[in-house]
């Protein structure tokens, strides 16, 4: 974060300084919500929430270095005070257990401090992400292409809501020349108001999935929301479209900013043919931009990455770059984020793939897709899926499932290991074991752990060579059942 004294965070978040904060005191460190992760100079954000209150630490933040404190009530150590207004109708976590609007108070300052730096740095570029699938691996993209020209900020893993938008703006300085940010939304208005704190140049929108349907009800909701990043755009700014969506393609019109498309389908701004893929499904494609043309081969996995790479080179290319070093950096670039399509291979032979950060029926089908080009490539190789819940589905959350049944059969998967107990896990796994797939239902990580081991040791009665044939197994499923502990197992089995 770029220096700041708390006299002016205080006036830039409307606090008040308390408990002897010296107004002159300058922050020099990051902004954190964690205790622990508190350094010197750095300002410590106190939130509430379900198990435990960010108030009752900042005696700890403080002696870990922290200049001071931003809270909702005083804290007993130097802070700057925001005063609660009244609950947030937010449906998003954080407020689920602000029983007096101190979360929301915070919440709020902290995004009116972001806005408040990001508008001191005049040579800052804010590019913002948002779909309902890719957001965090075209983020990953964007950043590897950026970095080639000038110091860019894009964490790894996904800072995409209330607090996680602020919180990576707030990492940038008087050094950074790019921003790379994703933006959630959880209902109409969200992406709007993640707009406002943190003001973008460059809007990218993937796709329109059924990722949160049920708390939007509609795909023309979901257009709805993930379009209020294109309508945040100044006239100078530049929207880039994915034109293979149809939703996506509709929100030229609401835009001031220039619209740049991408394709895989057909010819647009930016668009790719001679898609191939390796035998463990990495693509190498020839993008087109214009007249120019540039090979890349991308070191990441899956045919859908080709989208995600295309809408990575137009924010390059809009940066400035040329449409060489655009490839040369989507070339270059490795998997970023923690359990995003990342690809393992045993030293016997087995191959996993770990997706298992998030999962919607977008991201499942593309998941399946790598899963079964990769074992096909492989003779003998068997489709091992390990698949979990996907949440915020609502009320097609079951269908849903049963359709990845659907999907694993057209892709011939061969097995399935259902993780949990639930009418969602149960309509996959029935939907499967109906079109011959063997299938098994596992209640927690260890047990689905010790089925896929229990297949990878046994051997087709093809395979007659030594050792694994080379079996592939993904692991996918939305975060919160920790699915990614499964592959990690597997890994270290494998050692």
């Amino acid at each position: 974060m770029i220096p700041l004294t708390l006299a002016e965070i205080a006036q830039i978040t409307g606090g008040e300084l308390t408990d002897g904060a010296d107004p002159q005191a300058r922050v020099t460190g990051f902004v954190e919500f964690d205790s622990r992760k508190v350094t010197p100079g750095g300002l410590f954000l106190a939130l509430p929430g379900a198990r435990v209150d960010g108030h009752d630490f900042a005696a700890t933040a403080t002696e870990a270095g922290a200049v001071a404190v931003l809270a909702a009530r005083p804290v007993g150590v130097p802070a700057v005070v925001v005063t609660p207004t009244g609950r947030s109708d937010s449906n998003a976590d954080i407020y689920a257990h602000d029983t007096d609007g101190s979360a929301r108070a915070v919440v709020e300052a902290l995004a009116a401090l972001a806005h408040g730096v990001v508008t001191r740095l005049p040579d800052l570029t804010v590019v913002g992400i948002t779909g309902s699938a890719g957001k965090t691996s075209t983020k990953d993209l964007v950043a590897s292409v950026l970095r080639q020209a000038g110091e860019t900020v894009a964490p790894p893993g996904s800072f995409n809501n209330e607090i996680g938008h602020p919180y990576t703006a707030l990492r940038c300085d008087a050094d950074t020349r790019f921003l790379v940010a994703e933006m959630s939304a959880r209902g109409i208005g969200h992406i709007a108001h993640l707009a406002e704190s943190v003001p973008p140049h460059i809007g990218v929108v993937l796709n329109v999935g059924s990722a949160h349907l049920g708390e939007f009800g509609s795909r023309e909701n979901i257009a709805q929301a993930k379009g209020e990043l294109v309508e945040a755009l100044p006239d100078a700014g530049v929207a880039i479209l994915n034109a293979d969506d149809p939703f996506v393609a509709a929100m030229a019109p609401r835009t001031r900013a220039r619209v740049v498309t991408y394709s895989t389908q057909q010819r647009a701004d930016l668009w790719a043919d001679d898609i191939r893929l390796d035998d463990v499904a990495r693509a190498s494609f020839t993008l087109h931009a214009g007249d120019t043309t540039a090979p890349v081969t991308l070191q990441v996995f899956g045919e859908h990455q080709v989208s995600n790479a295309l809408a990575a080179a137009a924010v390059g290319i809009e940066a400035g770059l040329s449409v060489a070093q655009v490839a040369a950096g989507l070339s270059a670039h490795t998997n970023a984020s923690a359990h995003r399509m990342d690809v393992q291979t045993r030293a016997d032979g087995v191959t996993v793939i770990n997706d298992a950060y998030n999962a919607n029926p977008d991201s499942m089908s593309a998941g399946i897709a790598a899963l079964a080009y990769t074992a096909a490539a492989r003779p003998h190789a068997r489709a091992i899926a390990v698949l979990g819940e996907m949440g915020e589905l609502g009320e097609d959350a079951e269908e849903s499932h049963r359709l990845l049944g659907e999907q694993l059969d057209r892709y011939r998967v061969g097995h399935l290991i259902a993780v949990g107990d639930n009418p969602n896990s149960r309509a996959m796994a029935t939907e499967a074991r109906n079109r011959g797939i063997t299938t098994e239902i596992a209640h927690d990580v260890d047990e689905a752990t010790r089925l896929v081991d229990a297949v990878l040791r046994t051997r087709p009665i093809e395979h007659t060579g030594p050792g694994n044939p080379g079996d592939v197994v993904l692991v996918k499923a939305s975060n919160a059942l920790g699915l990614w502990r499964v592959a990690e197992q597997l890994i270290e089995k494998g050692l």
